[in-house]
């Protein structure tokens, strides 16, 4: 077999790719299809620049969905001959082609490049959406009752964000820590905050209806904490709640260190946020016509105030997801957290940029890949704060 020349790898590239292009078509057309009707993300496609962004993102996140039909190899499978091998390079046997060249280990990059996406697109919407929950929990009581409440909580996040971020990480994510099982604990604390908050959603807008709010709490309370003790449970580290054959999840022990970390240092920032707005909302006419009917707070907190901060919360999500991009892409570039053999974007720019001199497609390919979901997120922002400013 001959090398394949540029065009040639493009082409092969962009083949390998057909699930996420299909994907991407239908979501789109159907998308055009009702947008009229689809509100805020409906108005993302009169937006270019929106476009641009939501294509970026879910081109990513199809990747990652099928990551084993786009990989032309494992990410630890190392095929003799092919070091260091520029793109393009047939292997031994005749069978194939490594697309994007070889690492130092005779690994694929580009298998390992589209196996990295689905480590970020696990990691940080999925965290930050977590952060979200538990700022947002807190946030609204501090902002709406304010008093000593607030101060506490003020105080408490302020002692969070005064700490060096990247120090922070480090020392969360250190051996040393992990022995302790204190990202265990941090998980036992914070992942109650989606249970917590999903249940108050629910009681205050079913109050009225018991027969409806009793049976939603419980299936709240039944499959939600199911999944919670799940993923806090682990054989062998400092929390095994469940046995091993009742264990459904079983995150490894790095990546929830990393999940927790994530979630403990956005969560302060969320919490500032969620209670500026309140501040702000809490004072409309809306709030005390609902004052006026007899409304409960939470209700009032819940179904007044949120979703009238819905717009900077959104925007705020999508350039806080690439913010966790970016730390992830730190944490590995360190070696912190993720395992030596990940097949994530932080630890392959850190495993190829020793030959960046001589072989620099293992570092480049998934540097670009990186900056490509950021640019995504943060073009999407741009449409989401565009849009929402309409309303």
């Amino acid at each position: 077999m001959d090398p394949l020349g540029t065009g040639a790898i493009i082409l092969t590239i962009l083949g390998r790719f057909w699930p996420v292009w299909i994907g991407i078509a239908a979501i789109f057309a159907l998308s055009f299809r009702f947008k009229r009707r689809l509100g805020l993300y409906g108005r993302l496609f009169d937006s270019p620049v929106a476009m641009a962004g939501l294509a970026l993102v879910l081109f990513w996140a199809f990747t990652a969905i099928f990551t084993d039909a786009i990989a032309t190899y494992g990410t630890l499978e190392q095929v003799s001959q092919m070091k260091n091998k520029p793109p393009g390079t047939p292997t031994p046997d005749g069978t194939g082609w490594f697309l994007l060249g070889g690492d130092h280990l005779a690994r694929d990059v580009f298998s390992r490049m589209v196996a990295g996406s689905r480590i970020v697109i696990i990691i940080a919407p999925f965290s930050t959406a977590v952060a979200f929950m538990v700022g947002i929990t807190l946030g609204l009581p501090a902002g709406y009752y304010g008093g000593r409440l607030d101060t506490f909580l003020s105080f408490a996040a302020n002692l969070i964000l005064a700490f060096p971020v990247i120090l922070l990480f480090y020392l969360l994510v250190t051996p040393e820590i992990a022995d302790t099982g204190l990202p265990q604990y941090l998980a036992l604390v914070l992942f109650l905050f989606p249970i917590l908050f999903l249940s108050v959603f629910v009681n205050a807008r079913y109050r009225v209806t018991p027969g409806v709010r009793n049976w939603a709490l419980l299936a709240i309370g039944v499959f939600c904490g199911y999944v919670y003790i799940s993923l806090v449970s682990e054989p062998g580290t400092a929390i095994a709640i469940l046995p091993a054959a009742l264990d459904a999840i079983s995150v490894p022990t790095n990546i929830l260190i990393v999940f927790v970390s994530v979630v403990f240092v956005n969560s302060p920032t969320v919490f500032r946020i969620v209670r500026g707005l309140t501040l702000d909302i809490k004072t409309r006419d809306y709030v005390a016509a609902a004052k006026t009917r007899g409304e409960g707070l939470w209700y009032i907190m819940l179904w007044e105030i949120l979703p009238n901060a819905r717009g900077p919360l959104i925007v705020d999500f999508c350039l806080r997801v690439g913010y966790t991009t970016i730390l992830l892409g730190t944490l590995g570039f360190f070696g912190l957290g993720l395992s030596p053999e990940s097949p994530d974007w932080g630890s392959t720019i850190n495993s190829g940029r020793r030959l960046l001199t001589i072989v620099p497609f293992p570092a480049i390919v998934p540097a670009v890949a990186l900056m490509s979901l950021v640019l995504g997120l943060n073009l999407l922002a741009d449409g989401l704060r565009e849009e929402s400013l309409k309303d």
